[in-house]
């Protein structure tokens, strides 16, 4: 049975939401841009722009490699938004309410050329290596748009360094596992009791201006100065995919919410959907399956109160 401790953090989170006004016009509500995908995986950006799509206005999808045949591939299977090549990305960097980067990208070795060079946007989109150009436009895009809303998921938490965080204005989300937590930050805690690994999150949220969207069977949520445990769920959140549809939420609600109740509602949504499918079901459902499931556990807690 999901719940959150304290109990009165999902209150405050759901009368803090945003949700769209009946007078409003399109794209008031939210426009969030994905950047994720490398040449031979595109499953886990789709499934976060998916999930997304049904939260905001307009999803923006970019990916890293392209080529005439990939594009197509990637039009006829993300129909809920606009596919962009990465050579346009920048526009959409501008226009966008919140920037999710991560999801499906190369991790890897990056060049000490890379780690050194001040990089062009057009001399970054000319790399081969994928790993290189992850690194490279990450530390760009941070450089370049400290006043953006970001949401940092998978590759992006092993390729970057934790100090950049720190160059941003808005709050940034990072939605780590204990393996992703363990390579951005150089800390071990995947065998720390409860009570501890909250204490090293909240005081690393708190070094790193961040708020940390810590993914495991009990979600925790920090921004340095106050911690929300989330439990719930089923083992089908094991399923590859779930993590990413978690962060595609978070980015979405972000574009118009605080950071921390754009988690907390997020982990809760999420664990709360594969209970409810779960009663028609049991564990055999997938990633689709969740997305779609997702807007049914919604409605009753966002607008049937």
């Amino acid at each position: 049975m999901t719940s959150i401790e304290p109990k009165n953090n999902l209150e405050e989170a759901l009368s803090s939401l945003q949700l769209p006004k009946n007078i409003s016009h399109k794209g008031q509500n939210g426009k969030l841009l994905v950047i994720g995908g490398s040449s031979i995986f595109h499953a886990a950006s789709i499934w976060a722009a998916e999930a997304a799509s049904k939260v905001v206005d307009m999803v923006h999808y970019s990916s890293t490699k392209e080529n005439g045949e990939l594009m197509t591939l990637l039009k006829s299977k993300f129909l809920n938004g606009i596919v962009t090549p990465r050579f346009d990305l920048l526009s959409y960097v501008e226009e966008d309410d919140c920037i999710l980067i991560g999801p499906g990208m190369e991790r890897g070795e990056v060049s000490a050329q890379t780690k050194e060079a001040e990089y062009s946007f057009e001399q970054i989109c000319s790399l081969e290596n994928e790993a290189d150009y992850t690194y490279a436009l990450i530390r760009f895009l941070i450089a370049q748009y400290p006043d953006k809303k970001f949401v940092f998921d998978a590759a992006a938490l092993q390729m970057m360094r934790p100090e950049w965080l720190l160059t941003l204005t808005e709050k940034p989300i990072i939605t780590p596992h204990c393996k992703e937590f363990e390579v951005l930050f150089d800390l071990s805690i995947c065998e720390l009791p409860l009570e501890e690994k909250e204490k090293v999150l909240q005081e690393t949220a708190k070094k790193y201006n961040c708020v940390i969207l810590f993914k495991q069977i009990s979600d925790i949520v920090t921004d340095g100065s106050s911690t929300t445990i989330i439990n719930g769920g089923n083992p089908g959140l094991t399923k590859g995919g779930t993590g990413d549809v978690l962060s595609g939420i978070s980015a979405a609600i972000y574009t118009k919410n605080s950071p921390i109740t754009s988690c907390i509602l997020a982990s809760y949504l999420l664990k709360k959907s594969a209970e409810d499918i779960f009663e028609i079901s049991g564990l055999l459902y997938n990633t689709s399956d969740l997305i779609s499931q997702l807007p049914l556990t919604a409605k009753p807690l966002l607008f049937d109160n």
